[in-house]
């Protein structure tokens, strides 16, 4: 064998044995917790054979604690680009079979590289997480890596869409980079996120609880709004983030691609002419004008279970990538709260962010009462709503079905938030409040006043009410509302709308950056 031949040959032998990380032994501890290994994670993500890996052969510098005699290629994360679905992306992948994936200067080096190739070439970044958190053996070193990764999120946002993957541990200072980006998945019973672990909560505070309950996929799917999406499977998150990279830009200055539909833009539904109940105090599913405006009746929704008055996500519409906000009657009769109001802004910011229109579908008695709505600051979170469709410029389109009252009505894309074009159903009812509370406030002495005809000076006051306000048309003879229509006819309205508005420009007041109520 010629000099050239063996120099080949060895690099072949180095190549294969930085393939599998930290030994085929670690490799099947893996398995057998039911966990894919990094390499086998992005087969899954990107088009087969368009995998471009750099730095497969870094290796850590530390020389504390005995490190010195233990060096893997590669050093605990994989890292390049590939394509998925034929467009570009980045990805970085940790790899748990070295060092528990846990951070070192060097690999954070290696992850800050594809972040700064994935900002210079306007392409999406990737980062699938499985880590024990910082190389406590590298001390501040670790540390330093961490801060220079948020440092390129925060750069980052707003000019390429960023998606972590929590497909293992992820605690401590480690959180902060997925909390960072756009949107986060977990993996139920296999994932978890935690700034401080069970051990310390039951030093500190005494409290015995698990890794599931402290900071597992089902915790932050429902409770804390942290994780984005919750899978039931490696599989099912991958293929939730190759599902969601359809609906989204390259990057701030592109739009999303166009998706070929079947799906006759000038669809009707006559479903929906009978969809609203006569009782104004009875229920629907959003869902259902929902599926039924949407081309093929697919919707993305994100945060499912957090808050779930509200429901976001992304659909087409013919063709074309869109945002829906929308209330649930089901839930809390569709009022907004605390939580529903930050997960409709952080939404709304967004897709304002990456070009994607904003379709809103209205139906809000108004605002959740009570002390703890109020203590937990309502008035601010309500406002991130408020300020993410003030501020927003992309395309806006809203209808409202039903109800349509107070201080919420103007939060949910109203006109004076410079919403492009409002339609409302026949069925709306624009007011400052319902029928009930309106009549309770403007004629209380007068009811007082005769006990024995109290009940019928209530009734006759409701309906002079209901005939005034329990309409859209006070609200379309002043402006407010652009068009009444037949609810059979929504799907081709809105349609019809956004293509009116795609050459939208809007200026701003030129500034360093908002102040938004946080």
């Amino acid at each position: 064998m010629s000099i050239q031949q063996d120099k080949i040959a060895k690099l072949v032998e180095r190549r294969a044995s930085a393939r599998l990380g930290g030994g085929q032994k670690r490799i099947d501890a893996q398995h057998e917790k039911g966990k894919l290994t990094a390499r086998e994670r992005l087969a899954l993500l990107l088009d087969e054979g368009s995998f471009e890996e750099y730095d497969m052969f870094v290796q850590h510098r530390c020389t504390h604690f005995g490190m010195e005699r233990q060096h893997f290629d590669g050093d605990g994360v994989v890292t390049g680009s590939g394509t998925v679905g034929g467009r570009l992306v980045y990805v970085f992948a940790q790899d748990f079979t070295v060092s528990g994936g846990s951070l070192s200067k060097t690999m954070s080096e290696k992850i800050c590289k594809v972040m700064d190739m994935a900002l210079r070439a306007g392409a999406p970044v990737i980062g699938l997480n499985d880590s024990g958190g910082a190389r406590i053996q590298e001390g501040i070193d670790s540390l330093a890596g961490y801060g220079e990764i948020f440092e390129r999120n925060i750069l980052a946002s707003g000019v390429i869409p960023q998606i972590s993957g929590i497909f293992g541990p992820c605690a401590g200072g480690a959180v902060y980079s997925p909390a960072l980006t756009d949107f986060t998945l977990m993996v139920k019973n296999t994932s978890y996120m935690f700034l401080t672990g069970p051990a310390v909560v039951k030093s500190v505070l005494g409290e015995n609880v698990t890794q599931e309950e402290l900071g597992g996929a089902s915790v932050h799917a429902s409770k804390s709004g942290v994780a984005h999406f919750a899978a039931d499977s490696e599989e099912e998150g991958i293929a939730t983030i190759k599902e969601l990279l359809s609906f989204l830009p390259q990057n701030n200055r592109e739009e999303a691609p166009l998706r070929p539909t079947a799906d006759p833009y000038n669809r009707v539904d006559d479903a929906l002419n009978g969809i609203i109940p006569d009782n104004p105090n009875q229920a629907y599913d959003m869902y259902a004008v929902i599926g039924s405006i949407v081309d093929e009746g697919r919707f993305l929704e994100v945060q499912r279970d957090f808050a779930r008055n509200l429901i976001v996500g992304f659909a087409h519409m013919n063709g074309r990538s869109v945002g829906i906000v929308a209330n649930q009657p089901k839930v809390l009769a569709g009022v907004l709260d605390i939580n529903a109001s930050r997960k409709g802004a952080r939404f709304v910011r967004f897709c304002d962010a990456f070009n994607i229109p904003l379709v809103t579908l209205v139906d809000v008695p108004g605002f959740l009462p009570g002390t703890q709505q109020e203590y937990g600051a309502v008035i601010t979170n309500g406002a991130k709503l408020l300020y993410a469709y003030g501020e927003a410029t992309v395309p806006k389109v809203t209808v409202t079905l039903r109800k349509s009252y107070g201080g919420a009505h103007i939060v949910m894309s109203c006109k004076q938030l410079r919403g492009d074009l409002n339609y409302a159903w026949p069925s709306a009812e624009i007011a400052v409040m319902g029928a009930d509370g309106a009549v309770n406030v403007l004629y209380a002495k007068d009811i007082k006043a005769d006990p024995e005809h109290a009940q019928a000076i209530f009734e006759e006051k409701k309906q002079e009410y209901v005939d005034l306000f329990s309409n859209p048309y006070q609200a379309a003879q002043k402006g407010y509302i652009d068009d009444v229509i037949e609810p059979r006819n929504t799907r081709w309205r809105v349609i019809r709308a956004l293509e009116q508005l795609r050459g939208k420009r809007q200026d701003v007041p030129a500034k360093k950056h908002d102040n938004l109520p946080l």
